[in-house]
C-alpha cells in the first residue's frame, strides 16, 4: 500500500442559508464541495494517519492561501496542518522566489488574480502589483490607452506576469498584462484549469481568465499547478518522498490523474464524486486511465 497520499482539494461552493438542499451526488470534489463535506471524510483521513501515512493536500485553487485552507480544514473537522497544503499560488511563489530568483531592477510580479496569490507571494517576500488593487476595478479610459502605450502607466520593475483565477477581470488589467509581456516579462500561470466546479455545475477556471493574454500576445504561460510537473517537482522537493510509494487521489482525469501518471507515482485513484465519470476512463480509447477508482473517498474505510 502507498505510504504517501496526495489529495486534490480544489472544489468550491458557498451555499447560502435558506437555499434548497443540493443533491450531494451532483457536487463535484474529493473531500468536499464548498461547505458540503462528503460522507466519512474526517474518519478516512484519520484512518490513513493512524496507519502512519504521509498526507499532502494539493490544490489548483489559486484564490486561497495555505492559511485559508487550514481554516477550511478546521471548519470541516478534518485533521490537517497548514504545512501539509500545497496550492498552485504557493507553487508559483516558490518557483519565482527560489527558481527564478528575480534580481533588481526586474524583481516585481504583476498579478492577475485574487488575494491567495498575494498572500503566498508575501510569504516568499516577492514584491508584486496589480492583483486586488481596487484602482484597477474600473473601465479603461482614453488616458489609460495613451499612458499604457507610452509606458508611463507601467511599473519598470515588473519582470513577471502571473495569472490565476480572477473574479474581477477587466480590460484594463489585461491591457497592462499584455504590455508587460510585450516588454519581455516572463509569463507564468498558477494553473490553466478550463473550468471551476461549484454548486453542482462548472464555471470558468483560471485557464479561462488567462486565455485573453494568450490570445492577445501569442505566448503560452508556464503553468505551475496540476498537471504541471514543475509542481510535482516542488512537492517532492519539499516533502521528500519516494514517488513509487505515493498515490494521487483526485476527481479530474486531465489534472489530478494525469498529474500522478506523468509524475510516475506508484498509483492514482479517481474518486467519482467529482468532474470525471468512470465512462471516460473505462472507454477503450481513453487517454488517461487511473490505477483504481471508488465511488467516494469514504469507501476506503470499507
Amino acid at each position: 500500500m502507498a505510504q504517501v497520499f496526495l489529495f486534490d482539494c480544489d472544489a468550491m461552493l458557498s451555499q447560502a442559508s435558506g437555499e434548497p438542499t443540493i443533491d450531494r451526488s451532483q457536487l463535484p470534489g474529493v473531500l468536499w464541495s464548498g461547505d458540503t463535506l462528503f460522507p466519512r471524510i474526517p474518519e478516512t483521513i484519520d484512518m490513513l494517519r493512524s496507519k502512519g501515512k504521509q498526507l499532502v493536500f494539493v490544490t489548483n485553487n489559486s484564490t486561497k492561501s495555505r492559511a485559508d485552507y487550514k481554516k477550511k480544514f478546521d471548519k470541516m473537522g478534518i485533521t490537517a496542518q497548514e504545512e501539509e497544503v500545497f496550492g498552485s499560488s504557493y507553487s508559483a511563489a516558490i518557483y519565482i522566489s527560489r527558481i527564478l530568483k528575480l534580481q533588481p531592477p526586474k524583481n516585481k510580479v504583476y498579478v492577475l488574480g485574487e488575494t491567495g496569490v498575494e498572500q503566498e507571494l508575501q510569504s516568499e517576500n516577492v514584491r508584486y502589483c496589480g492583483g486586488t488593487d481596487k484602482s484597477l476595478l474600473r473601465d479603461i479610459t482614453p488616458e489609460d490607452y495613451t499612458s499604457i502605450a507610452n509606458g508611463s502607466a507601467l511599473d519598470d520593475e515588473v519582470g513577471v506576469v502571473l495569472t490565476g483565477l480572477d473574479f474581477h477581470p477587466s480590460y484594463l488589467k489585461y491591457s497592462l498584462g499584455m504590455a508587460y509581456l510585450n516588454r519581455g516579462a516572463k509569463f507564468l500561470a498558477t494553473n490553466i484549469d478550463s473550468s471551476l466546479p461549484s454548486a453542482g455545475s462548472l464555471f470558468p477556471g483560471a485557464g479561462a481568465t488567462t486565455a485573453p493574454l494568450i490570445t492577445a500576445t501569442g505566448k503560452q504561460p508556464l503553468a505551475l499547478g496540476k498537471p504541471s510537473q514543475a509542481m510535482m517537482d516542488a512537492i517532492e522537493g519539499k516533502f521528500q518522498f519516494d514517488r513509487k510509494k505515493a498515490c494521487m487521489i483526485g476527481d479530474r482525469l486531465n489534472t489530478d490523474i494525469q498529474f500522478g501518471i506523468e509524475g510516475k507515482l506508484g498509483g492514482t485513484l479517481c474518486v467519482l464524486t467529482g468532474v470525471s465519470k468512470k465512462e471516460e476512463f473505462l472507454d477503450e480509447g481513453a487517454q488517461v486511465v487511473p490505477s483504481a477508482y471508488v465511488d467516494q473517498l469514504g469507501d476506503l474505510l470499507g
